[in-house]
């Protein structure tokens, strides 16, 4: 079953359960309601524009061949412009424009394919989708790996991609859930035999962009962290728990659904 046959069927993710612990409000907006959004942000498209091209890059290397910089610079260019050009839902950032993004994402694949190392592991997944049930939830797990490689001694590593405008703290890094999530899935999903090792590839949109990849272990410990947070969302959900806990922060004020929420506290 791929990622869209999954989405049609009650599941909670990383994603998900993320917006939940944000705001309780936005969740139910979103995922409940299912509302449509005032605007579209411009780093969501950005991100997304982005992880297309990198899938397509490792999906070369899956069949013996490289995608070089020029390749992948066309294809960022039509992937923009099919996305955003005339998309008038876009909200940009002050700063931001759809050429100046159109710029960055080009010089951040750049610094990507020249930081990135060539040929350190075997590519064998991108884009994995999975799912996984819970001892005491009634709906699945689920979610993508954005790339699954491996070595020369069968260590499963699995990484993440994400596009910052910042970096991030190693701690941060540690905690992290949607990780977390990756290290869950692979033990129930073909891996559990084999050591996992975790890596996010961070693109920081930075003046002069940087690449830098960061890696980090599981056990049975977060396991059970987690496990016990999916279980506390998946009940506070089921009983209609639906706080506005961003009142008042930066992602209140540049929330998609501000319109909705603010119609939600004078009814």
């Amino acid at each position: 079953m791929n990622i869209l046959e999954m989405s049609k069927h009650p599941h909670l993710s990383a994603s998900s359960i993320r917006e939940y612990l944000d705001c309780g409000l936005y969740y139910k907006f979103s995922r409940i309601d299912k509302l449509e959004k005032t605007f579209i942000s411009d780093n969501l498209l950005f991100g997304s524009t982005i992880h297309r091209v990198l899938a397509e890059y490792n999906q070369e290397k899956v069949v013996g061949s490289k995608m070089n910089l020029q390749e992948m610079h066309k294809l960022f260019e039509k992937y923009w412009k099919e996305t955003a050009e005339h998309t008038d839902q876009i909200k940009y950032s002050p700063k931001n424009s759809f050429e100046s993004l159109l710029d960055q994402g080009k010089q951040m694949l750049r610094t990507y394919v020249s930081k990135v190392p060539e040929n350190e592991y075997e590519v064998i997944a991108v884009e994995e989708p999975f799912e996984f049930k819970i001892e005491g939830l009634n709906i699945p797990m689920t979610g993508i790996m954005d790339l699954v490689e491996q070595d020369e001694n069968e260590t499963v590593f699995i990484s993440d991609y994400k596009t910052m405008s910042s970096s991030t703290t190693i701690n941060e890094i540690d905690q992290n859930f949607q990780l977390t999530l990756y290290y869950m899935a692979a033990r129930r999903n073909g891996y559990a035999n084999k050591e996992i090792v975790l890596k996010l590839d961070c693109l920081l949109k930075t003046k002069q962009p940087q690449f830098i990849q960061v890696y980090t272990f599981r056990n049975e410990v977060h396991e059970k962290r987690a496990v016990k947070k999916i279980k506390e969302v998946y009940n506070a959900i089921q009983k209609e728990i639906f706080i506005p806990n961003a009142e008042g922060t930066w992602k209140c004020n540049s929330c998609e659904y501000k319109p909705y929420c603010d119609e939600w506290f004078l009814s």
